[in-house]
């Protein structure tokens, strides 16, 4: 059987939806700064809090469009990169805050996964070659490692407060799993190889200790001195960011970005558990996620035994999931990642892209009807979009770079 992944045809499709994706984001541009969130129908929520990962995440998405060479896309990275460098930047004090409405910051607490896509979208708008996107990129990366790197540990620390004066005693992984995105983005921007140094020390700490100690359920929660706290949130297990147990897409993302670190390193110089932790990683998803509880889809949490615990399908999880098969694939050559990349794509096609009103369904319930137990709405077009073009780029340079380099295919 021919793969999708070795033919021009389903690249096609691919590049159908991403211009439906962007088309569908164009109307979260916030008149007064940023993007805001979309609701299920895609309409704005002015009066909602403008959110900092939703305005990088978007001002990301539109520099990939600018791009591919999709028109009116620039004019919105500039709309977006504007916000970073005004409303959403603490002058006073350097950083950025994590939400902001009419009246100003509506949190004042500075936190890494935040300022993690900070730095993609700096780094993704320099590529694309917008006004002052170089010097948000130079401010971006000073705070994330003066302010949020922990040279003794090997990782982030989650949040200070706005003076920098206190940091919080939580620590989380899935900052750190986006400081490494956003890291080997700016490492191809930059020329900064020591950027890729720094993402691997994280990818070794998390995937390598943490999570082969653990049966590859990746710990999420931490105490200050970096101890698992695997109760955490145990009594909201639903939270969107900081859920109980093991988030099962998370074990999908940290395979594909332990591969592009590995690329990133060139496959000689790379140490050679990168691959195979990535392997690890997937069939854990696998193993976890996929099905497990008699329904088609991957469930979002399990506990510590690899039992559901909420069992709400996530858009991201399985825009991850063919990501990931397909640089497995491309890694390995071998036909089964192939196989599962196909078969999550007919997934998606039946289940989450809204052929009615638009955008993909972000989270759906167990019958794949929406659901907002997790999410409410299309926040943000990130994951998807970025699973349109994944596949179709070489596994470094970074996305940005490698479209400003000609290398889609």
């Amino acid at each position: 059987m021919t793969s999708w992944l070795a033919g021009s045809p389903h690249k096609r499709w691919l590049e159908t939806e991403s211009d439906r994706l962007l088309q569908f984001s164009r109307a979260s541009r916030h008149p007064d700064g940023g993007f805001a969130w979309l609701d299920s129908t895609g309409r704005p929520e002015l009066d909602r809090p403008v959110e900092l990962w939703v305005t990088c995440r978007m001002t990301h998405v539109f520099a990939l469009g600018h791009l591919m060479g999709r028109p009116g896309c620039g004019a919105l990275v500039d709309h977006g990169v504007r916000a970073l460098n005004d409303r959403f930047y603490d002058a006073r004090n350097s950083g950025w805050y994590a939400a902001v409405d009419q009246a100003g910051p509506t949190s004042t607490a500075k936190t890494a996964y935040e300022h993690a896509f900070v730095v993609l979208a700096a780094a993704s708008a320099t590529a694309a070659g917008r006004a002052g996107a170089c010097d948000l990129l130079d401010e971006a990366l000073n705070v994330m490692l003066t302010r949020f790197w922990d040279n003794t540990h090997g990782m982030v620390v989650e949040e200070w407060d706005e003076t920098w004066t206190t940091v919080d005693e939580y620590r989380g992984v899935n900052a750190n799993m986006h400081t490494v995105e956003a890291l080997l983005a700016a490492a191809d921007v930059t020329q900064d190889r020591g950027l890729v140094q720094t993402a691997l020390r994280i990818v070794e700490r998390v995937v390598h200790d943490l999570a082969r100690s653990h049966h590859w359920r990746i710990p999420e929660h931490f105490d200050s001195r970096w101890n698992p706290l695997l109760d955490y949130n145990v009594d909201h297990p639903a939270h969107p960011f900081r859920p109980f147990g093991s988030t099962v897409g998370h074990s999908l993302e940290w395979s594909r970005l332990a591969l592009h670190v590995r690329a990133a390193l060139g496959e000689e110089a790379a140490p050679t558990w990168l691959l195979d932790d990535a392997r690890a990683l997937f069939d854990a998803a696998l193993r976890d996620g996929w099905s497990v509880d008699g329904a088609e889809g991957f469930l979002y949490t399990v506990d510590w035994n690899g039992q559901p615990v909420v069992r709400e399908r996530m858009h991201w999880v399985v825009a991850e999931a063919t990501a990931t098969a397909a640089a497995l694939h491309q890694a390995t050559g071998e036909a089964a990642y192939a196989d599962w990349y196909e078969r999550w794509w007919d997934h998606i096609a039946a289940r989450f892209i809204d052929h009615d009103l638009g955008g993909w369904h972000h989270e759906l319930d167990v019958s794949a009807r929406p659901s907002g137990l997790v999410w409410s709405g299309k926040p943000d077009s990130y994951h998807a979009l970025q699973a349109t073009l994944l596949p179709r780029l070489p596994p470094t340079p970074s996305l940005a770079t490698a479209l400003r380099d000609g290398l889609l295919d």
